[in-house]
């Protein structure tokens, strides 16, 4: 019987405390990793999501190999110092010192900004979680995680940076410039495996940035642009980032997880 890939093997999850990246969370401990760490901006989630995940795996849960930190990403000037507290503090708990793979699906409220409007301050401010904290993260990880093909570094962008609605100029800008920072730092970091995750419009909380008035409409257009006819769901998306965590041969690419929006 063959022994699972991931049974010897650490996940650390930043931005796994709800959506997309909890089900990732929750899909390693499913395919038996060694040890899950979650990381979010907000203590109460985090505090929520590890109470989530110790239900649904009460083995690993009684095992200790459930851990999570609170990690906030907003913040430029000490952005550096909480990835690195972070790491340290993975590192510390999961029993190996080394992590083996990094799933970093981090976001926060879209601000859209019509192009009239753009100031350098509000495209800055656009970035900073979305496209500088993946670039110190990588800039980091070295010195924390396993060396070899059989790690990764798994980023997250979207449909829209391929197909943006109007008024997405700035987020199709940094979507489109995460495989660019997968591809270089894949070069940079080989042989580590570094790819990009692009979901479609998924049920995640982010919607509830959304005004309550028009918000369902809304979910049924983008529902409306998909071949599958449904919005997608964490637990599918989930499965792109635990493949690109077990196909050791896959580097420097993108997947696309979204319904067939590019379809039509």
């Amino acid at each position: 019987m063959s022994v699972p890939k991931l049974s010897t093997q650490t996940v650390l999850v930043i931005g796994g405390t709800s959506g997309i990246g909890l089900a990732v969370a929750s899909e390693a401990l499913s395919q038996s990793a060694s040890h899950v760490t979650i990381a979010g901006s907000n203590p109460s989630r985090l505090s929520n999501a590890l109470a989530t995940l110790r239900t649904a795996h009460p083995l690993a849960a009684a095992a200790n190999r459930i851990t999570g930190y609170v990690c906030d990403l907003s913040q430029p000037s000490v952005l550096e110092a909480n990835l690195k507290a972070l790491l340290d503090a993975t590192t510390a708990s999961n029993g190996t010192g080394k992590i083996d793979h990094v799933v970093n699906t981090a976001g926060d409220a879209l601000g859209l900004t019509p192009l009239a409007d753009l100031t350098v301050e509000s495209i800055q401010a656009a970035g900073v979680v979305r496209f500088l904290a993946p670039l110190i993260l990588a800039k980091l990880l070295p010195a924390y995680i396993a060396a070899g093909p059989t790690s990764s570094l798994t980023l997250t962008g979207g449909v829209n940076a391929a197909r943006p609605s109007p008024g997405w100029t700035v987020p199709a800008a940094y979507g489109n410039a995460l495989l660019g920072i997968a591809r270089g730092v894949a070069v940079d970091l080989k042989p580590l495996r570094v790819n990009v995750v692009a979901p479609g419009a998924v049920e995640t909380p982010l919607w509830n940035s959304l005004p309550e008035e028009g918000r369902e409409d809304v979910k049924r257009r983008f529902a409306e642009r998909t071949t599958v006819g449904r919005l997608g769901r964490p637990e599918d998306v989930a499965e792109a980032y635990l493949y690109l965590m077990k196909d050791y041969f896959v580097t420097g690419t993108l997947i696309a997880s979204d319904g067939g929006t590019l379809l039509v």
